[in-house]
């Protein structure tokens, strides 16, 4: 299998989070780091992505909401 690397509009709408949201996510080291693609330009595996969501649906969507207080 391939690992593809997703940029940031598909990061986007595979969580439904804002851009916002991701980055502050990523401070806490609740997402994914991104991956240095150029000097302006990153992405994510999109295995690590997988693996975010899949730990959402085993833990619960209320930790999802804890960010956006």
């Amino acid at each position: 299998m391939v690992d593809s690397i997703l940029r940031l509009p598909i990061v986007i709408s595979r969580t439904g989070l804002s851009r916002a949201t991701i980055y502050l996510k990523i401070s806490q080291g609740k997402f994914p780091q991104p991956i240095s693609l150029g000097a302006r330009a990153v992405g994510w595996w999109e295995s690590e992505i997988n693996s975010w969501l899949d730990s959402l649906k085993r833990t619960g969507i209320d930790n999802l909401k804890e960010v956006s207080k």
